[in-house]
């Protein structure tokens, strides 16, 4: 495996940088001789953060106070009703998770002090305008930022078109709104996902062309058609089943397999449109999964796409599976984190009023197909095998493929079901009965994710390839030379194990 990827972190490398004061009084950088000059960028710098409780927030959160512990402040978006509210909750999802372990034993009994000083609670919601702050503290705040990170979003695949719009769509919006008060800002960094990309379309969205190759989208007719039609529909039920219908049907009649695709898509083209002068980069990552190296092996927050599968698999409930060619696309979050941070600092350090897009993605340099991830399961089940309710161990057999959903579904309930179509005890046949429903919609929801997307990530290899060797080191995101299959043996399966309760492994209905 390549030793880029391997060495310990971090590295530190010494940059000779030419520096020059702008009109504003601000030092910058012009050139750096080697590399982008990534730890130079970090240290004193003021962050802003959406979605710093989730998965990838907290992973980048950590990464910064490790990388850069002179960072000056990261100011926290936090859903909370005051800022006592949102002090707990960094308390208690931030400050107390095992994420944090290594910072936790450099600073030792200063650890907790050190992270209250660091990191900012500012209550809000980026569902709401201004982003829930109050007037006082937005201009409080926009006279100290340098970064903002956005990585909040709705990721739930049927979720009600009008709040995955509010939240995908709005949402974006009133970011780069209050990013526009901020006159120190030197980046603006907007997690998106590498599906918003049309199937089969590689082209990346830069300042020069037209955001995204399909049909145009009127944006502002389609929040409007959200919100109008949230209204006229009654209450309760009709209106969750009618909002999930519309969204449906809006993503497919632009070609996207559903709204979470679609309102993403729709964020991207407002930034693009609304940016002004605001040095821009879009990180679009694929399906994000536990962390290869950094900062412990296979830490992971819960359940991202590939592991209901896994998990399914291993307890007997999932023996076929659709075309054994098939390819998912999954990048770990920790190469998601590094990627990041490299063309925060690019970006930040030109401080260019340009938008550049990135594909962390893995399909196109290094795939997996579904039936090497299935024999890596089955040869990691077979050898540790998951128990069942009655304390049995599951023994697990080869996935067999077959062409079709219906084919599948049938062999599932075949295999669930006893043989002999008899089972002694009514709970015992109920819960066969929602196991096998329980799978057929965890593969109907993301079949539309199982299928040969190449995602064009060119632009991301120039951004590898501009960084110095200590960069690299202690930066690394080249998915090119990860070793699938001790990822998935000894660090992705291992890590939801451990850190994934299993009894919320099961998809909801």
């Amino acid at each position: 495996m390549n030793s880029l990827l391997l060495n310990s972190f971090p590295v530190q490398a010494q940059y000779k940088m030419k520096k020059t004061v702008d009109s504003n009084g601000n030092c910058r950088v012009d050139t750096c001789k080697n590399g982008i000059g990534i730890l130079e960028f970090l240290p004193g710098k003021n962050y802003f953060v959406t979605g710093a409780t989730g998965f990838l927030g907290k992973a980048l959160i950590e990464k910064l106070l490790r990388a850069a512990p002179d960072v000056c402040k990261i100011y926290l978006l936090i859903k909370a009703e005051n800022k006592e509210a949102a002090l707990e909750r960094i308390k208690t999802e931030i400050i107390d998770s095992n994420l944090f372990d290594i910072l936790r034993d450099m600073h030792g009994e200063s650890y907790t002090d050190l992270m209250l000083s660091k990191l900012v609670p500012v209550p809000g919601n980026i569902g709401e305008s201004n982003l829930g702050m109050n007037t006082d503290l937005i201009i409080e705040i926009a006279q100290e930022l340098d970064v903002i990170i956005n990585s909040a979003a709705n990721t739930t695949f049927d979720e009600r078109f009008d709040v995955a719009v509010n939240i995908n769509t709005r949402g974006p919006s009133r970011i780069l709104n209050f990013a526009k008060r901020c006159k120190k800002l030197c980046c603006f960094i907007h997690v998106s996902t590498a599906y918003v990309n049309i199937e089969n379309v590689g082209e990346t969205l830069t300042s020069k062309s037209s955001p995204l190759l399909h049909p145009p989208v009127n944006v502002d007719a389609e929040v409007k058609l959200a919100f109008d039609s949230s209204l006229s529909f009654h209450g309760g039920a009709e209106i969750v089943r009618k909002m999930k219908e519309m969204g449906l049907e809006r993503a497919r009649s632009y070609g996207w397999k559903n709204f979470y695709e679609f309102t993403k898509a729709m964020g991207e083209i407002v930034i693009y449109k609304n940016r002004g002068e605001i040095p821009v980069a879009i990180i679009r990552p694929s399906v994000i999964e536990s962390s290869f190296k950094e900062p412990s092996p296979g830490w992971i927050q819960g359940i991202r796409m590939v592991d209901p599968f896994i998990f399914a698999y291993g307890k007997g409930y999932l023996p076929a599976f659709l075309n054994p060619e098939t390819v998912v696309d999954i990048i770990p979050v920790d190469m998601v984190v590094n990627a990041i941070i490299s063309a925060m600092a690019k970006h930040g350090i030109t401080r260019k009023p340009e938008l550049n897009v990135y594909h962390v993605t893995s399909s196109r340099v290094n795939p997996v197909t579904m039936t090497f991830l299935f024999d890596v399961c089955y040869e990691h089940f077979k050898s540790s095998p998951i128990k069942d309710l009655k304390g049995k161990e599951v023994e697990v057999k080869r996935v067999k493929f077959l062409s079709s959903l219906e084919d599948i579904f049938s062999h599932i309930s075949g295999a669930i079901i006893p043989k002999n179509g008899v089972v002694s005890q009514e709970l015992e046949r109920k819960f066969c009965e929602k196991k096998i429903k329980q799978t057929k919609y965890m593969i109907q929801m993301y079949e539309p994710y199982l299928s040969s997307r190449w995602f064009e990530s060119s632009d991301t290899y120039k951004l590898w390839e501009a960084m110095s060797l200590e960069e690299k080191l202690s930066f690394g995101f080249d998915v090119k030379s990860l070793d699938w299959k001790d990822y998935f043996s000894n660090i992705h399966i291992p890590g939801l194990r451990k850190y994934a309760m299993e009894s919320k492994l099961r998809p909801k209905l």
